[in-house]
Order: structure tokens, then sequence, then C-alpha cells
């Protein structure tokens, strides 16, 4: 079937949906009214069925206009993505990565491998996000995200999952506490004690949730905060303990009176994976980033 309805269409039905207006939809539009109410009804005879609910106090979306707008934001909003990266080309961009990392890798092990792909590729950008593993993978399967890094690996026939690094988990306690002297203890019984947890934007925070919710438990929050160290402030402080990463807390311990406890769950220690779609199919620039952070993985990993 033939499309018979354009960029302007959409942003028209946006228009309309924000206003719940035809006339004011055609005016944001920069279309008469007449002209506007054209193009609906070309709309509905493209599809079928009915956008608008016309009555004399206005219009109101019908179910299948409701679905036409919810799309035809989408596609207005990666025209704009498209408008950004072309005035970036434009400027001598020649590349953009789009990056999606849990918290362990975008705040320990992304920044040095950036600033070493960043100086040898003068003209490309990267974007680099924080999400849970789970909507990383969603985002790299859609065509979101052109490459992240997760805890864990498929199975997805879709992705290709390349083994990256390692992430472990440890308990923080204040040096008085009384599970600092603890050689190892289950998070479980940390569950009993006061936390300082991180904002709800770390990928950590819904994890460890998410981990106290299997075992039938929530979190006593003391405290959120935004960042690592700000959480080994307040817990040196006494507030309460955290759940951190230990290249993180391991750095801390050298200025802060905090004690790390290992924890004997099996999921303290998980290993990171970068997933694409198809890594040969990714552009030069991109792959030549994934091959810097593979370059990067310390040697008693790769041993490992």
């Amino acid at each position: 079937m033939a499309t018979h309805f354009d960029l302007t269409d959409l942003q028209l039905m946006v228009h309309v949906g924000d206003w719940h207006s035809l006339t004011r939809g055609a005016e944001k539009s920069h279309l008469s009214l007449p002209a506007a109410s054209t193009r609906v009804k070309n709309l509905e005879e493209h599809f079928g069925t009915q956008l608008l609910y016309r009555t004399s106090q206005g219009v109101t979306m019908t179910p299948s206009g409701e679905a036409l707008t919810r799309h035809a934001r989408i596609v207005m909003q990666q025209i704009e993505q498209l408008r950004g990266d072309m005035q970036e080309f434009a400027r001598g961009v020649k590349g953009h990565v789009r990056v999606l990392a849990n918290t362990t890798a975008s705040t320990e092990f992304m920044p040095g491998v950036l600033a070493r792909y960043l100086a040898s590729h003068p003209d490309v950008n990267v974007e680099l996000r924080e999400r849970l593993s789970y909507l990383i993978v969603r985002a790299v399967a859609d065509g979101s995200a052109d490459l992240g890094i997760v805890a864990g690996c498929g199975p997805d026939p879709k992705l290709q999952f390349i083994p990256y690094r390692s992430d472990r988990l440890v308990l923080v306690t204040a040096r008085r506490h009384a599970l600092a002297a603890e050689s190892a203890v289950p998070f479980a019984d940390s569950l009993a004690y006061d936390y300082v947890g991180l904002s709800e934007w770390s990928a950590i925070h819904p994890f460890l949730v998410q981990a106290a919710a299997a075992l039938g438990r929530t979190f006593r929050f003391r405290i959120e905060v935004g960042n690592f160290e700000a959480a080994c402030r307040m817990i040196e402080s006494g507030v309460g303990i955290g759940v951190i990463p230990e290249s993180v807390a391991l750095r801390y311990a050298r200025v802060l009176d905090i004690a790390l406890v290992p924890l004997t769950d099996e999921w303290s220690l998980r290993k990171l994976h970068i997933v694409v779609r198809d890594l040969e199919a990714l552009p030069t620039f991109a792959r030549e980033l994934v091959q810097t952070m593979i370059d990067d993985i310390p040697a008693s990993e790769r041993a490992g």
C-alpha cells in the first residue's frame, strides 16, 4: 500500500493531541484550518478508521487516533535526533556512538577507555548513559543503542555477547560497625541494618531492591545519595551500610575509615559482557571502541 501521509501530517496529529483542538493544532503546524481538516480526513481514509471525535466542544482522539499520535511522537523525536546528528556531521563530526552501561562500567571502566579512544578519534562523539542490564539488552536489540555493557549474557540469537570485565559487589561498613569484623556475610544478614542507598538513577539501586525482594525482604534506607563518594562518606559517619563495586570501595578505603566485607551470594560476582547486534555490521569507529575496551582488560582477567 502506498504511503499517503507525510511528516506534516504526523506533526499535525501530535499538535492536535497536545492541544485537544484541531484549530490550535493547525496553528501550531502553520496550516489553515481547512487544510488541517483535509489532512486528517485523508489520514482517516488511508487507514480506514476514524482518528478524531468531532463535537461542538472541539475534538478528542479515538483509540486509533491515540495510537497514531503515539507513533507520530516517536517518529518526530527520531527526526529531531537525526537533525541533531546531521548538524554534528556538518560541524566536522564523522561518527556518533551510543553506549549504555551498568553502574560499575560507567563509573569505573569507561572513563579511562573513553579518554584513550576519544584522544585518537577527535571526529567521533560518544553518548554514554547508565541503564539496567535488561534495558540495555532491549535498547541494543531495537537499535536505540549501538553497544552496551551488561552483567550476564543472553541467550539471544539476535545479539552477540563479548566477554569483558568482572564486577564484584561488596558490603561496605564503618570500621566500628557490627559486621565490619566478619570475613564474609550473606546479603540477607545485612538487611537487618540501616542502609545508605544510591539514588534510583543508579543501575545498582533497582538491582539490590530486586535482590532483597527475591528474599522476601525490604531495605531500611536511612538516606539515598547521588554518587559513590557521598555513599562512602555517609557509611563512614555511621549513617548506615551499603553495597557498592569493590573497585570503588577500595579506592575510598584508602582515605576513609570504612571496611569492606565480601558477600557470599553468587550474584555478588558478575561477569560483564559487551553486547552488540552484529559486531561486523558496526561502523569502523564503533568497532574500534569495542577493541579499545577489550584491550583495556587486565592481563589477570584475560588469564581467568
